[in-house]
């Protein structure tokens, strides 16, 4: 008889080596190499049968396509950020971090579905049925027709759902405590997690059920077990929020039904996640608009434009290497924009430290939020008050020219609409847009920028002097 050999396998990231090592030569983990049996696997039972294929038909790329159907959970910020709602038979993978709130999101719109008349599966893997029951009790909805089970087992699991009417949506919370038959691994591990991710994947895709799979992340926010997961379901959405913050940002990562550049915002509360419906009111509430060091960034997400506070803290710094800072923003763009203040507008930051800061927990990704940034700095450092009713946006080039950025006209509305009279924007920003409501700065060159509140903060030292 041929002996078994074994293969060892990284826990965090897949990798698949010959023989033990303490250290991932791929993610350099330490202790994450575990042994592994080299039959287990998927597709392990049919490579060692080989069976002859079947033919199916070619299709050209010309023919009649229809939307996906969508099962409209009536969570405007959910829906949004899945696309306008589940598509029957895709799964989705939603990530977040201990305590974010992943399960009360789940469990509300497991009720509102079911309040419906939709059937809606919660399989719990962490928590008992009267965990899940408490949870609902505290949140007002214990009188749903959720149907409740506490199981790990995903043959036990599969074979409970076919039976009765096919579920509309299914939760399982979450995919690391899964096990299936079919692979020789303890629960957990990556072949676990992947044998039991394909299972569930192929009933979604044979009932028609919309399934979504919870996931626990690793210390750098990524979603723990192989990635190769993240390539087999539909979509993957990443819950997000800072723990000193009630907000809540439900952002979509890839969706193969939708767009990946949308956000919902909810609000922790007493009794669960309420939904944001204007966050730009909601991330500038409470802001000192006398404090230097602040500004009203007039940013995009998805097709929804938000307004969000940058603050900045500049002071001299008597180590040898100051700090650099950064909360919600690129570290890499922060440098960038420092070095382009000093080469360009003659600021002298190298002996500073830096803090940055995005008020509200936000995370912003875009390059339009750099004028924002420098203003904020620019303002720190001179002591100048920016205007409270002014927002900026646009994206700095490494020549310091600004660059014009993408739905201006949509920026200047929502500023419009929050009450501020004015913006300092790229040049041609204001094309499409009713200049009467809202008075528009063009700057060509951060140089200008640096000028006209250099100006500011020197006309309030005047001031105090005379005082």
């Amino acid at each position: 008889m041929a002996r078994a050999h074994s293969k060892f396998v990284c826990q965090d990231c897949g990798a698949v080596t010959n023989r033990w090592q303490g250290k991932c030569e791929s993610c350099n983990a330490w202790n994450s190499i575990i042994e592994e049996g080299a039959a287990s696997g998927i597709g392990a039972m049919a490579a060692r049968a080989a069976v002859k294929g079947r033919i199916f038909p070619l299709e050209g790329l010309t023919g009649e396509s229809k939307p996906a159907p969508r099962i409209v959970s009536r969570m405007n910020e959910l829906d949004r950020v899945t696309g306008g709602g589940f598509v029957p038979g895709s799964v989705i993978l939603l990530g977040g971090e201990p305590g974010i709130g992943k399960s009360t999101l789940l469990i509300q719109a497991c009720a509102t579905l079911a309040s419906q008349g939709h059937r809606v599966v919660y399989i719990s893997g962490e928590e008992a049925v009267a965990q899940v029951r408490l949870r609902a009790t505290r949140l007002g909805l214990a009188d749903a027709p959720v149907e409740l089970a506490a199981e790990t087992s995903v043959e036990d699991i599969v074979a409970t759902l076919q039976q009765g009417r096919a579920p509309a949506l299914v939760v399982i919370d979450s995919i690391q405590t899964m096990w299936t038959q079919s692979v020789e691994s303890t629960p957990g591990t990556v072949t676990q997690v992947r044998g039991s991710a394909q299972a569930l994947i192929r009933y979604a895709k044979t009932s028609g059920a919309a399934v979504i799979l919870v996931g626990h992340v690793t210390k750098d926010g990524q979603i723990a077990g192989p990635r190769v997961v993240e390539h087999m379901v539909d979509a993957v959405i990443s819950f997000e929020g800072e723990g000193g913050h009630q907000f809540r940002i439900l952002r979509a990562v890839k969706n193969r039904f939708g767009p990946t550049d949308e956000i919902g915002v909810f609000e922790m509360t007493g009794l669960g996640l309420a939904e944001v419906t204007n966050p730009s009111a909601l991330f500038l509430s409470g802001r000192d608009a006398s404090a230097p060091g602040a500004a009203v960034f007039a940013g995009m997400e998805g097709t929804r434009p938000v307004l969000v506070e940058i603050q900045a803290l500049v002071a001299p710094s008597t180590l040898g290497t100051p700090r650099r800072a950064v909360v919600g923003w690129d570290t890499a763009r922060l440098a960038m924009v420092l070095a382009v203040l000093e080469a360009h507008a003659g600021l002298r930051l190298g002996q500073h430290d830096v803090y940055l800061n995005v008020a509200g927990g936000l995370r912003v990704n875009e390059p339009a939020a750099d004028l924002a940034v420098a203003a904020a700095l620019v303002s720190s450092l001179t002591g100048a008050t920016l205007s409270p009713e002014s927002v900026f946006f646009g994206e700095i080039a490494l020549s310091g020219s600004v660059r014009p950025v993408v739905h201006s006209a949509s920026r200047l509305k929502e500023a419009a609409k929050l009450g501020f009279n004015a913006a300092t924007a790229p040049p041609e920003a204001g094309e499409g847009f009713d200049k009467k409501a809202l008075r528009i700065t063009s700057c060509q060159h951060i140089s200008a920028l640096v000028a006209d509140i250099a100006a500011v903060g020197a006309g309030a030292k005047r001031l105090r002097a005379a005082e």
